[in-house]
């Protein structure tokens, strides 16, 4: 029950500040940009607005005086109640009414409709607390308010609807950051001790520094979720170890709360403007350090997060886009991730090359599948080497079948050299993996050049392939070829333009095309 009108009394007393403070606050902000904007006014017109805000700012420090809440419950437990009402009543209209007095003066004699404005708005709010003055300093109505039924006055309803929303929670409900470890950093050697300990009592890890210069060079080394650090510590400020934390961007996003004696308001937003994220002044209420502690390590942990989870999704993006990088060329991924839904390209003078492994289909009956396909991952792999080397864009794999296409998707003059380049490092990575594996392998290598069409398939599995008569021919070059040789259309053969050795194989019979001219790369070119 004790509990209870402990909390109601509270709840009350901080409305009534509420309803003081409201428009005092109100009255010296209107003083303050009346003697702002005075520049340029009639000397008597500044003088009166002098002793308006004179007279605002005894009202701002006597209202302070009464917000403070041991005061006020110093005046519900003492024996003169009635008096001391009296007493704050009368104090606080001695300025009110020298403020209505004086704006109601300037009001009258002045021509400036925008002097007369904000003196009118001044005046409103002066004449409303002076009316109001009296049933706001009721302490009576404070201390005889029911615990069963709050009066139906709206005011009291908004109490009582407070009352339910921030009660305070039991410490089994509070909810709190994970423990975190926390740098203290104060000359004073009992301010870090006694920081420390609390903390550490709340299970956090705590470390401390004597002097700004040990705060920087230990956060140099360490990774600090949180800063306590004093204002004024001799050889380099509070203030300095900020802004030097700040513009390091590894330490930058490190929380700091600013301690300090100094409570004036100036110093407050003077820190905060340098970086800080909180301030708290001495003697540390224990309570309060906990909450604002608990609050910045947990919003600490949750930046913490977000960065692991956004470079988590960065590498799994790259992952994602070395995978893509396996399947599609890099121009045609940026396409697609440009928004481009269909993609279909013609290209008017390529390379294609095939590839076939001769005596696959013998050879993959008198060996296990496993050593099968060991021996043509090796071969092919070898084959992916070169063709990156070359800059070459692989298309596909069919079987022991290996085709790739040099002009496309970026064009290039020497495509068909490219391609004879590639076709030679074929034949050399071939009798490499034949050396290796002891296998018995063979290759027959095709080029033919000519226009082709490229483009995307699939909307599940994507595939970018090439079409076109060019293709065909050039996987007729590789059929018709030789094992070890490499077999060139006459197209090949004229835009490589006698840079290499070539031998004619005269005209051969080609399925589809009929006969037509080949050559063949001289043995030991």
């Amino acid at each position: 029950m004790e509990e209870d009108r402990r909390w109601t009394r509270n709840a009350l007393l901080a409305h009534m500040r509420q309803e003081l403070m409201s428009p005092v606050t109100a009255i010296v902000g209107y003083c303050e940009m009346l003697c702002e904007e005075a520049d340029g006014r009639e000397a008597e017109v500044v003088s009166d607005l002098g002793r308006i805000n004179a007279s605002a700012l005894e009202l701002h420090e006597l209202s302070g005086r009464l917000l403070d809440s041991n005061t006020s419950l110093a005046l519900l437990d003492g024996p003169e109640l009635d008096s001391a009402q009296s007493t704050i009543r009368h104090d606080l209209r001695t300025p009110l009414n020298a403020i209505k007095g004086y704006s109601e003066m300037l009001i009258e004699d002045a021509l400036d409709p925008a002097l007369v404005a904000d003196l009118s708005k001044l005046l409103a709010e002066t004449t409303l607390l002076l009316s109001r003055l009296e049933s706001i300093i009721d302490f009576t109505h404070i201390e005889n308010a029911p615990l069963d039924a709050m009066p139906e006055a709206e005011a009291s309803k908004m109490v009582t609807h407070l009352e339910t929303v921030i009660r305070p929670l039991s410490e089994s409900l509070r909810r709190k950051a994970l423990p975190g470890h926390i740098l203290v950093v104060d000359d004073n050697e009992s301010n870090r001790d006694l920081l420390a300990r609390r903390l550490q009592k709340e299970g956090h890890n705590v470390k401390t520094a004597h002097d700004g210069f040990a705060a920087l060079a230990m956060m140099d080394g360490t990774a600090f979720d949180l800063v306590l650090l004093d204002l004024m510590m001799p050889g380099i400020s509070g203030i300095e170890v900020l802004a030097r934390l700040k513009i390091q961007p590894e330490l930058a996003g490190i929380p700091v709360i600013m301690v300090s004696a100094l409570h004036e308001m100036e110093m407050v937003v003077r820190c905060i403007e340098a970086g800080a994220d909180d301030y708290l002044p001495k003697p540390v209420n224990p309570t309060l350090l906990s909450v604002r502690v608990d609050a910045l390590l947990e919003r600490k942990q949750a930046q913490d997060r977000e960065r692991s989870y956004l470079k988590q999704i960065e590498e799994e993006k790259r992952t994602s886009e070395g995978l893509l990088l396996n399947i599609l060329p890099s121009g045609i991924i940026k396409r697609l991730s440009d928004g481009e839904l269909q993609i279909a390209d013609r290209f008017e003078d390529v390379t294609i090359l095939f590839s076939d492994v001769v005596g696959f289909t013998t050879m993959s009956s008198t060996i296990s599948a496993q050593v099968l396909v060991d021996a043509l991952n090796q071969l092919f792999s070898a084959f992916d080497e070169a063709t990156k080397s070359f800059g070459i864009e692989k298309i596909k794999t069919i079987g022991d079948s290996y085709m790739a296409a040099a002009g496309l998707p970026e064009p290039r003059n020497d495509h068909a050299e490219a391609s004879l380049g590639l076709a030679r490092a074929l034949l050399a990575a071939t009798r490499e993996v034949r050396r290796e594996s002891g296998h018995d392998f063979h290759i027959r290598v095709g080029l033919h050049s000519g226009p082709v069409v490229a483009g995307i398939i699939g909307s599940h599995k994507f595939a970018y392939d090439v079409w076109g008569d060019t293709v065909n021919v050039a996987s007729r070059m590789e059929s018709h070829g030789i094992p070890g040789r490499i077999h060139l259309s006459a197209e090949t053969a004229r835009r490589l333009d006698g840079r290499f050795p070539l031998e004619s194989r005269g005209r051969i019979t080609i399925k589809g095309k009929g006969e037509a001219e080949t050559f063949l790369l001289a043995e030991g070119a």
